[in-house]
């Protein structure tokens, strides 16, 4: 990381400004290099870093900040936002359809679960499962579900997307050209009618585009604020959707006009998590 004319006697406000251009300029930061940079205690980062998220200028993540504001309802940096920044937003939706969707997973199945936040809920409801099978692409999904003695398994090789803790490239072909997966449970970033379901990245979105090819069902999960958004490419067509399991915040227009074209709707409720 490349320091931006660091003045160790800088004030609060000065050395905050400074920790926004940094984290700006690299993407990310974290606490570490920001108080060797600043000549200052991590304690009085993680501080900085509270004030400057609650001014938007920037997303606290575990150990760091990354670029990114408020824009809408949720937020979003550039681009997209990296897993541990996602992880953190509509938790308790995510949780409710993922324990829906686990429940459609019976012992002996094969799956395939994405890369997204969503789906790592999706497997945090599967560790009781016996004999089943998982492929996926999603690094944190593959050390939630490892070592577990009813479960296998299966990853692509790939290259390294931080922003997703995942695996994309060709590489994915070689497995995907020769299993049998039931179902697939994929998230998207956008979801309308007329685009189906879209991802702001073109490795993820091909590599999702295999897991649907190959699957016998698709599940779409996704919550509320995915309703009604583009992204830059369409990786599932809603005609290839078999059910979609969403939150009841999604808009009813679109689920009224989804189930007219023959598509399931499932929606969860938030509140039966704390029953």
């Amino acid at each position: 990381m490349k320091p931006i004319g660091l003045d160790s006697s800088a004030g609060a406000e000065s050395r905050r400004e400074r920790i926004s251009q940094l984290v700006e300029a690299n993407g990310r930061a974290s606490v570490a290099q920001l108080s060797q940079l600043l000549s200052v205690s991590e304690a009085t980062v993680r501080k900085d870093l509270a004030v400057l998220e609650s001014e938007g200028r920037l997303l606290r993540t575990h150990g760091g900040a990354t670029a990114g504001r408020p824009q809408g309802a949720g937020m979003r940096s550039r681009s997209e936002l990296a897993f541990e920044v996602r992880e953190r937003l509509q938790v308790a939706e995510k949780a409710a359809i993922g324990r829906a969707a686990a429940d459609l997973v019976k012992d002996g199945d094969s799956i395939a679960l994405d890369a997204s936040t969503t789906a790592l809920h999706v497997a945090r409801n599967l560790t009781s499962r016996r004999e089943l099978t998982v492929l996926t692409n999603g690094i944190r999904i593959a050390a939630e579900l490892a070592g577990l003695p009813g479960i296998t398994v299966l990853m692509p090789g790939g290259v390294l997307r931080w922003e997703a803790f995942s695996l994309v490239g060709e590489w994915g072909d070689a497995i995907l050209s020769r299993v049998h997966i039931q179902t697939a449970f994929v998230g998207a970033v956008g979801f309308t009618l007329d685009q189906g379901l879209t991802d702001v990245n073109a490795g993820e979105a091909e590599f999702k585009r295999l897991l649907i090819e190959a699957a016998r069902e698709v599940v779409a999960v996704i919550d509320h604020s995915k309703w009604d958004r583009v992204a830059f490419t369409t990786f599932c067509p809603t005609e290839r959707l078999d059910l979609v399991i969403t939150d009841m915040a999604a808009p009813a227009d679109m689920v009224d006009a989804l189930q007219g074209r023959g598509i399931e709707v499932r929606t969860v409720d938030v509140g039966d998590l704390l029953r």
